[in-house]
């Protein structure tokens, strides 16, 4: 393989296994922040030792999360040189305020927060992990803008052989990264609330602290319901901003080959790129994709064809992620009803329980599947129609790369197991 393939490995790699703890941090904040508050206002103790328990989860989470992101940018100057110097202006100045303003803010606070249960007044102890969830989703905010330019860049001018920023107004209102920061944090949410009730089904069936875990099932039962319907919602809102900004992603979304009005959507289907076409084409919904890509039946959706094959997104692993989110976001949705139906009587259906402890990766696997649909389908762009990736990565030797690759794969999927093992460890314990 070469520089570039090896270097959009190695970035794709460490990418995946950081976000396994972003969203967690994500959701959880808030919860433990919630659970803090109920507290403060009624002074009900098991509501003190959920915050203690659930926030003990959350800051192993953070600490193994901070150590895998500090890598990533740092591959911007080693891998990515040419990206760098064509877009640093912008992009950096994004990375710059979401550790001035953000990270430090959260990493301050939450060290405020766990020394100062006996030192601090309940109010304003409960104010500091406000301000980390805050900070945490703040933090979310200017990395996802970052990540936003690179799929509709704006507010900038070429001058100088390189792109300059010209408006900052213009690149934190860009409506299609503020679009994919709703998506990204409510499924985060989601997350959160998954975690919370697969750790609580597992003490629940073993007649464990029962008040404690069904008061921490119900609340994450009633994050994550509110939170699946928004992303389900959402998400619709936001295939509309794909299909006007990012045409060939949405083609590649739906392996859909020939322009045309009147599109229908096909509920089976699979891709063969080598002959342009899909293998399998069945059940299909008439105007359905036009529909849902534009609120009008008659609306052109662009084909594939329509785009020259050097500038077409790699289909098959696009349009799979895409389905891959899509079925488990639909699953999530299920099995939270499924639970606000059961909430009164968990206890009378261990079936659901042990569902839940097997449901904890899904909502991992939706949003890992749902940047794969970002990043994948955005090729072979690094900025869309503005800066191609091969034209970002830095001139260096593929060897150099597969050795730092090789290092990446080892010391983070060796963090990956010790969060997963640490959580595990902790989550089994009693909130005593």
């Amino acid at each position: 393989m070469d520089t570039l393939m090896l270097s959009r490995l190695q970035f794709a790699f460490a990418t995946f296994i950081h976000f396994i703890f972003v969203p967690l941090t994500l959701g959880l904040s808030i919860l433990v922040a919630y659970m803090e508050t109920k507290y403060v206002r009624t002074g009900d103790e098991t509501y003190k030792k959920m915050a203690k328990f659930w926030g003990k989860l959350f800051l192993i989470n953070f600490a193994l999360g901070v150590v895998t992101g500090i890598t990533l940018e740092f591959q911007f100057g080693t891998n990515w040189s040419r990206y760098s110097m064509y877009v640093g202006d912008i992009f950096g100045s994004l990375l710059a305020i979401e550790a001035t303003a953000a990270f430090f803010l959260e990493s301050t606070f939450i060290g405020v927060w766990v020394f100062g249960w006996k030192k601090l007044p309940k109010k304003l102890h409960a104010a500091c992990i406000w301000i980390v969830a805050f900070a945490a989703n703040l933090s979310a905010v200017w990395i996802i803008l970052a990540n936003g330019f690179m799929q509709n860049p704006v507010g900038y001018v070429i001058r100088n052989g390189r792109a300059e920023l010209d408006s900052f107004f213009a690149v934190i209102t860009n409506g299609f990264a503020w679009s994919q920061y709703i998506h990204t944090v409510v499924g985060s949410y989601v997350l959160a609330g998954f975690f919370v009730m697969g750790v609580s089904a597992w003490h629940l069936l073993r007649k464990q602290n029962i008040d404690f875990f069904t008061r921490s099932f119900r609340m994450g039962l009633g994050f994550a319901l509110v939170a699946s319907f928004v992303v389900a919602i959402q998400g619709h809102s936001h295939g509309n901003e794909v299909a006007r900004i990012q045409p060939a992603k949405l083609a590649a979304m739906e392996s859909h080959w020939e322009t045309g009005t009147h599109v229908p959507m096909y509920l089976l289907s699979f891709p063969d790129e080598k002959n342009e076409r899909n293998s399998v084409e069945a059940i299909g919904i008439p105007s359905m994709l036009s529909i849902l890509a534009f609120s009008d039946p008659a609306a052109e959706v662009k084909g594939l064809k329509d785009f020259a094959p050097e500038d077409r997104p790699p289909v098959a692993l696009t349009f799979l992620s895409f389905r891959l989110m899509v079925g488990l976001g639909t699953l999530m949705i299920i099995l939270t009803v499924w639970g606000f139906l059961k909430r009164k009587n968990l206890l009378d259906n261990p079936g659901y329980l042990k569902l839940m402890i097997w449901a904890i990766p899904v909502p991992y696997l939706a949003l890992q599947a749902g940047w794969a649909v970002a990043e994948v389908g955005r090729q072979p762009w690094i900025v869309h129609g503005l800066m191609r990736t091969k034209d970002a990565v830095s001139p260096i030797a593929a060897s150099q790369v597969a050795v730092s690759l090789a290092a990446f794969v080892v010391v983070y999927l060796l963090l990956a197991a010790l969060d997963i093992y640490l959580l595990a460890k902790f989550a089994r314990k009693s909130p005593a």
